[in-house]
């Protein structure tokens, strides 16, 4: 007879939408490979640290070296929770149960992980764009603050 945990049915539409709302925190995985996916625990790490990033930022402004380097990590993490409801929604049904649910009736879902699919895209797109602007930008300043340093450096050595 087999194991519980293999015949529980598991829900396109819900894996899509726990991926949408609570992807940062590996609440998909944990739902589609149960409480002792390590991976889906491993998801709390680098949310965590970006919103510590994040508080940094509001208690000591942009110009903390350590909170703009920790605020990619929560961008990066909702642009995965984004990617993941992308795949779930996008995966056909036949697919998915063959995958998720062996040995049960097939279903066929409706609109449900295509809606989830729509807000992942814009979601995501969004906060990718603003990670990807946003480490950039910070790069930029903090090359620019460098080699203003040397050339301060430099010209008071040459006074000198």
């Amino acid at each position: 007879m087999p194991a519980a945990s293999s015949t529980r049915y598991r829900s396109k539409t819900l894996a899509t939408w726990l991926a949408v709302l609570g992807g940062t925190l590996g609440l998909h995985r944990l739902y589609l490979n149960g409480p002792s996916d390590a991976l889906g625990w491993l998801h709390l790490l680098p949310t965590a640290l970006g919103l510590a990033g994040v508080v940094r930022m509001r208690q000591l402004g942009q110009d903390d070296t350590v909170a703009w380097l920790l605020i990619p990590l929560l961008g990066l993490m909702i642009s995965l929770g984004m990617l993941c409801a992308i795949l779930y929604g996008l995966t056909p049904d036949e697919k998915w149960d063959a995958r998720r649910n062996p040995g049960l009736p097939r279903t066929r879902t409706a609109w449900g992980p295509v809606l989830g699919v729509i807000a992942a895209l814009m979601l995501g797109s969004a906060v990718l764009m603003g990670t990807v602007a946003f480490s950039i930008q910070k790069l930029f300043e903090w090359e620019l603050s460098s080699s203003k340093n040397a050339q301060a450096g430099t010209s008071m050595t040459v006074r000198a």
